[in-house]
């Protein structure tokens, strides 16, 4: 089941802030069914979208029951697995998304201590 949900990589730390304002991040979120991490990771990935995000964001869910060679093709080792492809950096998390901080930080949506320390100079 592939199916993007409009909302209206790694790389160092020191990269950039990840989007303008008016950009719109591209997600795509790996899952396997209706399994409880995976409803729970979608539920999650839905909830910061629609807070830290809202209306500049797509969600494209690739159900890998349904599409197994894509796990081999976008090397998924894990589910679920969440890829933000646009803006980069490409950014790569597993698990159910429940750690939002981590979350927010990875995403880049919220400046953390690394990243304000490096914008002073």
């Amino acid at each position: 089941m592939t199916s993007p949900r409009d909302a209206g990589g790694d790389t160092n730390e020191r990269a950039q802030p990840a989007a303008s304002a008016g950009e719109t991040w591209e997600l795509r979120l790996y899952v396997t069914g209706r399994s409880p991490t995976s409803v729970r990771a979608l539920a999650n990935l839905e909830r910061v979208c629609t807070h830290w995000l809202p209306g500049r964001y797509r969600v494209e869910v690739i159900d890998l029951l349904e599409n197994p060679r894509q796990a081999a093709y976008d090397q998924i080792l894990a589910v679920p697995t969440l890829i933000k492809m646009h803006p980069p950096p490409v950014r790569r998390f597993v698990g159910d998304l429940s750690d939002t901080d981590r979350l927010l930080d990875g995403l880049q949506l919220r400046p953390g201590p690394a990243r304000l320390t490096d914008e002073r100079g």
